[in-house]
């Protein structure tokens, strides 16, 4: 059976960083997230005995199978189905990868969605988060709808995201600022293992169930400035984790920094603005729909940027009835 779907990517207001067990991507601390309406990918999948090995293409081109990650989740696929079958894979994004904007997330939500149903199973939400997790950490959080929050838990089983509000709660928009599609040098699996050698990490821990609580409270009340002013601090945070591990990681670019500034000297100016950054250059900028055009305005006017990807929140992980091949 051939089977298609779209999936979201998503923006961490709280991160997650460090994990627990590498192998079961258990995350060290509880996040929240936002799926984006823009920024998605669409997978088609098709178990069939006539296939002699698996084949990926991915945005046209054909991806090799040794120590592909992709295979992996096939195989965890076919253990739970009790299938043989090889598959074909056909899967594409609409933005740029491997930039910091979270492209494995939606990419194994999509991937887990297609792929479980292609294979006969009817999993539940939960089970497709969890699923999707043993894929890429992120990815569960692009399964539920909206705003979500990825449960840390201590097994694979409790470990899973869960939605906090639909995607329509809320008029948040995300001004994604690309200021460059380069490929991350250390991607983010890789990053996880250092965590523990930043000398700020277990005081980052010690605090992040109280940001969490907080950060539910503000999304609850509709309080942008006090979400805001959260979300800028948190990632600010993050990042003095990423930056003071052995090695550093310092995703940033100057244009990074200039889209930074810039949001802070709007801010200063009057408009409800903040920023947020994952691991990788590109900067999300967070205001509500009523600025929504002009903060787009502004960004596209920065130099530095290169492409604006405006999204609200969005759905998770469907199915459709349109393949790719």
């Amino acid at each position: 059976m051939k089977v298609t779907a779209v999936a979201p990517s998503n923006i961490a207001f709280i991160k997650y960083w460090g994990v627990i067990d590498d192998m079961l991507r258990l995350p060290a601390n509880t996040n929240i997230s936002m799926n984006l309406s823009n920024l998605l990918t669409t997978t088609t999948v098709e178990f069939n005995s006539s296939f002699k090995e698996d084949e990926i293409l991915f945005n046209g081109k054909k991806e090799e199978n040794v120590s592909s990650r992709a295979i992996a989740q096939l195989n965890r696929i076919r253990k739970l189905a009790n299938i043989s079958e090889k598959a074909k894979v056909v899967t594409e994004n609409n933005f740029p990868t491997s930039t910091g904007l979270s492209s494995s997330a939606s990419g194994f939500a999509a991937l887990s969605d297609a792929g479980a149903k292609a294979a006969g199973l009817n999993l539940s939400e939960k089970e497709l988060s969890i699923l999707a997790r043993l894929g890429s950490g992120s990815a569960c959080r692009s399964i539920p709808d909206g705003i979500t929050e990825w449960k840390e838990g201590n097994s694979s089983e409790t470990s899973y995201a869960v939605s906090l509000y639909p995607h329509d709660y809320w008029d948040l928009v995300d001004v994604v600022a690309v200021v460059s599609v380069s490929k991350k040098d250390i991607n983010t699996s890789e990053g996880h293992k250092l965590a523990n050698t930043s000398p700020f990490f277990a005081t980052r821990l010690s605090l992040i169930n109280k940001k969490v609580e907080l950060l539910k409270k503000y999304l609850q009340e509709k309080n942008f400035t006090a979400f805001g002013e959260l979300i800028e601090a948190e990632a600010l945070e993050f990042h003095a984790i990423l930056i003071t591990s052995t090695p550093s990681l310092l995703y940033w670019f100057p244009q990074t920094i200039r889209v930074m500034k810039q949001v802070k000297k709007w801010r200063s100016e009057g408009l409800a603005v903040y920023f947020t950054i994952n691991t990788g250059q590109d900067v999300h900028v967070l205001c509500q729909k009523k600025d929504a055009e002009k903060v787009a305005k502004f960004v596209e006017e920065i130099d530095e940027v290169q492409q604006v990807i405006i999204n609200t929140s969005a759905q998770g992980a469907r199915l459709v009835a349109a393949h790719l091949f």
